[in-house]
């Protein structure tokens, strides 16, 4: 049965579009209520009773951005070992297993081995999944409508903010006020229903992602899967090894260091790409151009994730340490602030998509680097309220929640500013024999954003309250004038883009 066959409903999208449509909200409900809970449980005091590490901020913090950042650097493998060896449908059914089985060993408690080992396996699930269950959207929809594909595409990605809306208002009570391992079992539950209804429903998928790539040549395709298997053997072996070191103490590592390492090691990495790209990738002038612009972009992807991820770290602390969070006279779970992006993404995706098509139709519709100086811009001001959110503590008073809400809400118009954009204006810039790997670039982006996201959180240091002002507003500073200079450079920008069609 071919995808194209798979059905015809009343608004003529395939039947499999629902499967993955389940399969990526139960996933983003597994990782958003994940994200809600990681950083408080390895800070929260032992004594507290929950279940928490009592870890110090900044190992905390390392732990948290480490984590976040190679969630999106794994999409860069998965994507390949899908593509090789196992095929996109695989790569999915074997993410999930491996993400629930991450949560359900999160939910052990028996201290940093058994956090260790959860957060690799939800790592490298979440590497095979996420970018495989959103390429085989793609291949459903092959040779039918670009408006229908577009249609496709927002019904699956309304699952995403569907997810992420649901797992804190779940899982954040029954993790804060209980035990940390309860919501992650909880969130391990969540994957497992998203797997089995996987399972039950792929049939409806067809063809779409079944088999891996073929070059044509099946000596070839068996040297690539035997090379390619072997990779991955060496690659856990090594993982294993470095484990077992750890839990030895043969090996001792300052993970706020390594994070710190990670992020250098991945900006150096998309620099020498881009520069041998430019210089030995055989491109013509306009090609060029393109590609250093897709560098910019890079770049202001990867500082606007840096501030808009921190929704995870220094502004989930700032919730649980800061925000009075008493309404009538009972205390709101930390992680339910979670929430608010995706619901405000919920309500404001169709007022941003109106106001590009009527900006458009008057021909007013803001370029490609307009839009990501508007969207560093706006997530600047985001922490500008923060900066006024962190006075009110630094006079020894906790904060309303209005604050962050307002924070968030910048935030969000910020978020639907530049990123719809990003992805999009990769694959209309890149060179043709690039695509693929100028891709790679914005997950790059967002794991080097992730990690400086996730460093952040070790920065607002309790006994130095007063200074917190200062921190949020460096972010602001950094935000706004990588923004400003969008703006100023808009038009040298738009003639290195040249025409596109």
């Amino acid at each position: 049965m071919t995808a194209e066959n798979s059905s015809a409903d009343t608004f003529r999208h395939p039947r499999g579009l629902a499967t993955l449509f389940f399969t990526e909200m139960w996933e983003r409900f597994s990782f958003y209520g994940l994200r809600a809970m990681l950083l408080l449980f390895l800070l929260d005091a032992v004594q507290n009773g929950r279940g928490g590490l009592g870890l110090e901020d900044a190992m905390g913090a390392g732990i948290y951005a480490l984590y976040v950042g190679f969630v999106y650097l794994l999409a860069l493998p998965g994507g390949w070992v899908a593509d090789r060896l196992i095929g996109q449908q695989n790569a999915v059914f074997y993410g999930g297993i491996l993400i629930a089985l991450g949560q359900f060993a999160l939910a052990i408690p028996n201290g940093l081995t058994t956090v260790g080992i959860g957060l690799t396996l939800v790592v490298l699930g979440t590497g095979l999944l996420k970018p495989n269950v959103s390429a085989i959207v793609g291949q459903l929809y092959k040779d039918q409508p670009g408006v229908r594909r577009d249609a496709g595409f927002s019904i699956f990605y309304s699952g995403i903010n569907l997810g992420a809306f649901i797992a804190p208002l779940i899982v954040s009570p029954i993790a804060e006020n209980y035990n940390w391992h309860y919501g992650f079992f909880a969130a391990g539950v969540a994957m497992l229903i998203g797997v089995v209804q996987y399972r039950l429903t792929q049939k409806h998928l067809g063809d779409a992602g079944r088999y891996p790539a073929s070059t044509g040549d099946a000596a070839k395709d068996r040297r690539y899967q035997r090379h390619g298997w072997m990779a991955i053997g060496v690659g856990l072996a090594a993982l294993v090894l470095v484990g077992i070191l750890l839990q030895t103490g043969a090996l001792v590592v300052d993970v706020t260091a390594l994070a710190r390492w990670t992020a250098g090691i991945v900006l150096l990495v998309a620099v020498f790409f881009f520069t041998g790209v430019l210089l030995f990738g055989g491109l013509n002038t306009l090609e060029k151009k393109r590609v250093i612009v897709i560098f910019f972009l890079f770049i202001g992807a990867a500082l606007f994730w840096s501030g808009f991820e921190q929704a995870g770290s220094s502004l989930n602390i700032f919730a649980e340490r800061y925000t009075d969070r008493t309404l009538f006279g009972i205390e709101i779970p930390t992680g339910i602030f979670q929430s608010i992006n995706p619901i405000f993404i919920i309500v404001l995706s169709p007022v941003f998509g109106y106001l590009w098509v009527g900006l458009a139709r008057r021909q007013l519709d803001p370029s490609i680097p307009l839009k990501f100086g508007l969207g560093l811009a706006i997530l600047g001001l985001g922490f500008l309220v923060m900066v006024g959110a962190a006075k009110v503590v630094a006079n020894g008073e906790l904060a309303l929640p209005f604050w962050l809400i307002l924070t968030y809400f910048l935030h969000t118009t910020g978020e639907l500013c530049l990123s719809p954009v990003g992805l999009s204006s990769v694959t209309k810039l890149a060179p043709p024999k690039f695509v693929g790997q100028m891709m790679g670039t914005w997950f790059m982006g967002s794991a080097l954003g992730n990690i400086i996201a996730g460093l952040a959180g070790g920065h607002l240091d309790p006994s130095q309250v007063e200074q917190m002002p200062a921190v949020f507003m460096n972010v602001v500073y950094l935000t706004c004038g990588a923004g400003l200079v969008f703006m100023i450079f808009t038009q040298p920008i738009k003639k290195l883009i040249g025409e596109l069609k």
